[in-house]
């Protein structure tokens, strides 16, 4: 079943230890959608300068000449982790999510963003 954007970051923000989650376009850091966030945490900076780490990392994986496509990139804070997953039917948009390290199950907030992100419309 067809997921709206709205839907699916809704499905995001139930996430265990949820802070803030966005779609990102690549290219321009351009934020296409957000939940969560707030006075310390601004949802929409952290997803344009993640649209750089993710950059970074394709053309890591080009200069090694990897033949394969990164799903995800994941960053452990001592307080966070911030979770990106690339779009597999939409490889320009990534989704990022950030979540307290105390209170989350990382490899469900895997599961949760491959899940809300099934058949996902823009």
């Amino acid at each position: 079943m067809a997921n709206d954007l709205k839907g699916t970051l809704n499905k995001l923000a139930q996430a265990d230890g949820f802070i803030a989650a966005s779609l990102v376009d690549i290219e321009s850091g351009m934020t296409l959608g957000s939940i969560g966030g707030g006075e310390k945490f601004d949802v929409e900076v952290a997803g344009a300068t993640n649209s750089t780490v993710v950059k970074a990392k394709l053309r890591a994986a080009e200069a090694l000449g990897l033949d394969d496509k990164i799903e995800d990139i994941l960053i452990s804070l001592t307080s966070q982790y911030h979770l990106i997953r690339l779009l597999p039917d939409r490889p320009n948009i990534f989704v990022y999510m950030a979540l307290n390290r105390q209170q989350s199950n990382l490899a469900m907030a895997r599961l949760l963003v491959t899940d809300a992100t099934n058949g996902l419309k823009l």
